[in-house]
């Protein structure tokens, strides 16, 4: 049965409602009014005299079957994989299918498996005779297996990308080739472009397209984009997958799989699950294939960052799109890296970055659902001021745990509490739980020892993860997939930023958002992590406080209202218990101060046969004590001056709260009992008594 545009467009906006959660209803109109539309436009477009294959008759519009004709009978447009309905990843499945071929299998074993053979020959030849202790030996080598997978084909560069981000696998100096490979190879046959959207939409491309350029304008391992415009108008990038590719990576991830299991079962330094590895590489690959699962990242990005007027995401035409045909808004903008085409625009390059920056972190530790490939084709500065976004084929997802664990990492990495920070790394499944810290301890200790002290807003990101790597290399560590994503996009990232400022550093520019998501989340795990980072033993750190609050107003979506309140929060919050002590005692000293220079005073003001035995001949200045200030209230009133746009009334609006605050009132009943307290002692031991004999009591 032949396909229709129709059929797809129900396909596609079924995957996009169905297969991913959270995405606005409004979005979903949207696509579902384009549809309305765009059956309008290839309704009228086509030819009533044209007939389907097999004389089916109708109302409905009759289009070509193309699957066959526009290929004369190649199989280059076809697939092999899918033809077999392998759609998803399936390692049994992919291993039944190529048991009943094995010549497929055989033609490129000897395609791999020689190149490959005569690279490890090399390289062992190398480390017989003792070369590759010679640091550009080694580097030439590593720079040598770079290349040889961008040779092999689209699944050995997805590899060795993935590679580049597991430096408890890779040794440094590979991880650092493989992290400058780049998905880009020349385009394919425009024809069968043109076939391959024929045939999965149904329709000639005239029908669906009032012009689409046949030249490529980029390409990549898994397909081409081709610029065009719909038949209702709109300008579109359509990308189109490359022929055969399914089978390819299959047989590829097929044959690379079985070589990680031999390696597992002999090659005992190798402590990592590679297997795992290839599975989850096979798993993304396969996603990225789906071009219908793309569609869906697109619009569950659009809605999650809709309310940001400074990030735009193109609109995706379901009604023309299939899994390996994608028809997207075009949209016209320049690259972040090209500066002086940005400067022309009249914007900043510095401003899109910090854009970037935010929207990245707010994706990582808000959302849970983040680009992992923001790599300078992926990123363009708009005319109207805007970042847009584009490719989402590769996307990563963090739970709420996972999130929590990173900001509260920071939290240990800040307080330089390294014993707290293992233990970290094992909650977020980087070690096992029967893994010995101690050893890894002094290892952290002697990576970011040295780079805080100028300052987590000063740290070279690239040079500690550098350092980290080495570490992660030497014990068992295995880093998660969603770990290696976050690295490498922010790696991507940073290196973007670099590009536009030399001394740009990512984790300064990142820690503003850390400071703000830990004084406004309301989760309960981050609240314990505040007190941690506030308190150091029983001793409230108000420079703390004045850092972590200064750092939060830095960032560009500061909600000072917000801030508050969660000030509040923790204020009157179990883990605020030390600073509401701290405050009930601050204000008990400065009362009881006050009350006794008073008395002092009114002392001094009466005769000297009725003045009480202890004010006689004393100083009322005396009373002068270090606590006068009240120092946790002139901290805090500091702090929140410093703010911009604190005005007075915003603490003003909030005394109804204060005064029903249970909390607040049990303060009051504390601050009247130490008054009373002190009040009887001060009675006993500095009024009745002698200002001398007063002394020797209290040595006493």
């Amino acid at each position: 049965m032949v396909r229709t545009a129709a059929d797809a467009a129900a396909d596609a906006m079924h995957a996009a409602v169905f297969g991913e959660a959270g995405v606005e209803e409004r979005v979903l109109e949207e696509a579902a009014h384009q549809d309305s539309v765009f059956r309008d436009a290839v309704h009228s477009a086509t030819p009533r005299s044209s007939a389907r294959p097999g004389g089916e008759a109708g109302g409905s519009t009759p289009w070509p079957d193309l699957s066959t004709t526009a290929r004369g009978g190649s199989p280059e447009l076809g697939d092999f994989i899918e033809a077999a309905g392998l759609l998803e990843y399936d390692p049994a499945a992919i291993t039944r299918i190529y048991a009943g071929h094995p010549q497929r299998l055989l033609r490129r074993l000897a395609q791999t498996l020689i190149p490959i053979g005569l690279y490890l020959l090399g390289v062992g030849t190398d480390w017989l005779l003792g070369m590759l202790a010679n640091p550009e030996r080694s580097r030439a080598r590593a720079r040598e297996c770079a290349n040889l997978l961008v040779d092999l084909g689209p699944a050995f560069i997805k590899a060795g990308q993935a590679l580049s981000t597991r430096p408890d696998i890779v040794p440094p100096m590979l991880l650092e080739e493989l992290a400058q490979l780049q998905d880009q190879l020349p385009g394919f046959d425009s024809a069968l472009a043109m076939a391959c959207i024929e045939e999965d939409l149904g329709a000639p491309v005239e029908a669906i397209y009032a012009s689409l350029e046949r030249e490529p304008i980029s390409a990549a391992s898994l397909g081409q984009v081709h610029r065009g415009v719909l038949r209702t108008g709109e300008r579109v990038a359509v990308k189109v997958q490359r022929p055969g590719l399914r089978e390819q990576i299959t047989l590829d991830l097929y044959i690379v799989r079985n070589i990680a299991a031999w390696l597992n079962q002999n090659v005992r330094l190798i402590r990592s699950d590679l297997v795992g590895l290839i599975d989850e590489l096979g798993r993304r690959v396969f996603e990225e294939m789906d071009y219908f699962h793309e569609a869906a990242n697109a619009d569950r990005f659009r809605a999650l960052h809709a309310h940001n007027r400074l990030i735009a995401v193109p609109l995706i035409y379901h009604q023309a799109t299939s899994r390996r045909v994608l028809t997207m808004q075009w949209i016209e903008g320049v690259k972040l890296t090209n500066l002086e085409a940005v400067q022309a625009l009249g914007i900043d390059p510095d401003v899109m970055v910090s854009i970037g920056v935010d929207c990245s972190l707010q994706q990582l530790l808000e959302h849970g659902f983040f680009h992992a490939d923001p790599h300078p084709g992926n990123l363009l500065a708009l005319s109207d001021g805007r970042l847009a976004y584009l490719d989402f084929g590769m996307m990563s997802e963090v739970s709420r745990e996972a999130r929590t664990g990173l900001i509260q990492a920071v939290v240990h990495l800040v307080n330089r509490n390294f014993s707290a920070l293992s233990k970290d790394f094992v909650s977020l499944g980087f070690l096992a739980e029967d893994v010995n810290l101690e050893p890894i301890v002094p290892a952290f200790e002697s990576v970011f020892g040295q780079a805080l002290e100028m300052g987590v807003s000063r740290m070279d990101f690239k040079a500690v993860t550098d350092d980290l790597s080495g570490v992660m290399y030497r014990f068992p560590f295995q880093v998660p997939p969603y770990y290696a994503l976050i690295i490498r996009s922010l790696v991507t990232l940073e290196g973007i930023a670099l590009s536009v400022d030399p001394d740009f550093k990512i984790l300064g520019a990142a820690y503003p958002y850390f400071a703000r998501r830990l004084m406004e989340d309301p989760d309960p795990s981050l609240r314990q992590s505040l007190k941690e980072m506030l308190f150091d033993g029983e001793i409230f750190r108000w420079q703390r406080l004045d850092n972590l609050i200064a750092s939060a107003s830095k960032g560009s979506q500061l909600d000072l209202d917000t801030l508050l309140d969660q000030v509040l929060d923790f204020l009157f919050s179990p883990q605020g218990g030390l600073l509401r002590q701290q405050l009930v005692d601050a204000v008990v000293e400065r009362m009881d101060a006050v009350a006794w220079q008073a008395t002092l005073r009114l002392g001094q003001r009466l005769p000297t046969r009725l003045q009480p035995p202890g004010l006689r001949r004393r100083d009322p200045w005396e009373a002068s004590e270090p606590l006068l200030d009240l120092e946790p209230v002139r901290q805090l009133v500091l702090i929140l001056r410093a703010l911009p746009g604190f005005e007075p009334q915003l603490l003003l609006k909030r005394l109804p709260r204060l005064v029903g605050e249970p909390d607040l009132r049990r303060m009051g009943a504390q601050v009247a009992r130490g008054l009373a307290e002190r009040g009887v002692v001060r009675l006993l031991r500095d009024v009745l008594v002698a200002p001398q004999r007063s002394a020797d009591l209290a040595s006493a």
